[in-house]
């Protein structure tokens, strides 16, 4: 006799025996991240760069405003609980010599670091998820996608699992009118694949 088992049932019996599962709970974590930045699309309205002193942990500017980096810090909270601002601060303040000085920081800063593109991106490769690409079709749902737009400014979108009429994935991301939904892995040049899964997924 086959007996199914659907995953909520699964996962809380194992919750209730004491058995970790989160391993197995999070399989499903680059689906989830981009249904938290989806979530975002009409509640974040507006791009505002402005510098903000933030709570900490757990601090964020508005939820009607933010830049792309917003985006991202958003969807793992959102999807996972997952805190950027503790994470990159706390690895910033221990390996302050590894991040970019372009801002001429001599110290950790913990209401813009994470906010800031490249930090983001030294902080995922410190954490081996860095992935190689050749073109914009390398890239899967779930990934974070760095790139730079006109002037060299850093940009990060999260690539959905919704496809655009070109084939590509769409992405999530705010570069001027609040978190949208578009197809943009081919409009301005690609530098960084990332995928980070959820620590302890």
């Amino acid at each position: 006799m086959t007996v199914v088992i659907d995953r909520r049932t699964l996962v809380f019996g194992l919750a209730s025996a004491g058995i970790p599962c989160a391993a197995w709970a999070e399989r499903d974590w680059p689906a989830r991240l981009a249904a938290a930045a989806q979530g975002q699309v009409g509640r974040t309205v507006v791009y505002d760069p402005a510098y903000v002193r933030l709570a900490y942990p757990g601090g964020d500017v508005p939820r009607e405003r933010g830049v792309c980096t917003d985006v991202v810090v958003r969807a793992y909270r959102d999807a996972f609980g997952v805190d950027l601002q503790k994470l990159v601060h706390e690895d910033m303040r221990a390996n302050f010599a590894a991040y970019p000085k372009t801002w001429g920081l001599r110290k950790p800063d913990r209401n813009i670091d994470h906010r800031r593109v490249p930090n983001l991106e030294t902080f995922f490769r410190r954490k081996g998820a860095a992935l190689r690409f050749r073109s914009p079709a390398d890239f899967q749902p779930g990934d974070l996608a760095t790139q730079r737009l006109p002037g060299n400014l850093p940009h990060i979108v999260v690539v959905t699992g919704r496809r655009a009429t070109s084939g590509r994935y769409l992405c999530v991301h705010n570069v001027g009118r609040g978190a949208q939904l578009e197809d943009v892995l081919a409009s301005w040049p690609l530098v960084g694949r990332f995928r980070y899964a959820p620590p302890g997924g």
